[in-house]
C-alpha cells in the first residue's frame, strides 16, 4: 500500500466512524414517523414520505423484481458513499449478486449496480448535485432520477471521473430502455404519478 492509499483508507475510516456517530445520535432523536433521514456531505436531511414518492418507488421495485431477488433490492437502507460524510438512504438500490455486508453491518457501495431517487422538493438539489457526484465517484453503473414535478426521469450511465458521461431524459409515459446496461430491462413509466 502506498502512502497515498494509506491516507485515503484512513480518511475513509474516519468518515465511517463519524457517520456512525451521527447516525447513532439521530437514532436517539425523536424523528417523526414517515420521515427519511440521510446525511449528505455532513448535513442531515429529513424528508417526509409522500404518496407520489412511495408509488413511484414501489413501481420501480416491482418492475425490478423479475431480475433482482428481493434480498438484492434495498430501499431507505443506509449505504456510505465516497466523499465527505455521505450516508445515503437511497429510494431504490439494486445490489450485485453475492453482495455482503461489511463487518460493521453496512452494505458496500462497491456492490451497488443501480440507484433510483425520486425527487422531493426539499432535497432535489442533493439528488441532482452531490448525490449524483457520489454515485458517479462510486462508479454506480446506472443512476435514475424520477422527478414527479417535471413529469420526467433522467437516466445517468457510464460513470467516469466523478460524473456520468451519458444523461438521457425520459418523459413519464415513455419506456426507459435499460437493456444496454447492467440492469438489462425496460422500465415502464406509464403509472408514475405527478406532483
Amino acid at each position: 500500500m502506498t502512502v497515498l492509499e494509506d491516507r485515503i483508507a484512513m480518511a475513509e475510516s474516519d468518515n465511517t466512524r463519524e457517520l456512525d456517530e451521527m447516525f447513532e445520535r439521530l437514532e436517539k432523536m425523536p424523528v417523526p414517523e414517515g420521515y427519511k433521514v440521510e446525511i449528505v456531505e455532513g448535513f442531515v436531511y429529513m424528508s417526509p414520505q409522500r404518496d407520489t414518492h412511495w408509488e413511484i418507488i414501489l413501481d420501480i421495485v416491482e418492475q425490478l423484481r423479475p431480475k433482482y431477488p428481493r434480498k438484492r433490492l434495498k430501499s431507505d437502507v443506509r449505504i456510505d458513499y465516497p466523499g465527505h460524510l455521505n450516508g445515503f438512504a437511497t429510494d431504490v438500490t439494486a445490489m450485485v449478486e453475492g453482495a455482503k455486508k461489511t463487518e460493521a453491518g453496512h452494505w458496500r457501495y462497491e456492490d451497488v449496480e443501480f440507484v433510483a431517487e425520486v425527487i422531493s422538493k426539499g432535497t432535489a438539489a442533493n439528488d441532482y448535485g452531490p448525490k449524483k457526484t457520489a454515485y458517479a465517484t462510486a462508479e454506480v453503473p446506472v443512476y435514475l432520477i424520477a422527478d414527479p414535478y417535471q413529469g420526467r426521469c433522467f437516466v445517468y450511465t457510464n460513470p467516469k471521473d466523478g460524473d456520468y458521461e451519458n444523461r438521457t431524459p425520459v418523459d413519464f409515459g415513455t419506456d426507459i430502455d435499460l437493456t444496454g446496461t447492467v440492469v438489462d430491462l425496460v422500465l415502464k413509466t406509464d403509472d408514475f404519478p405527478r406532483d
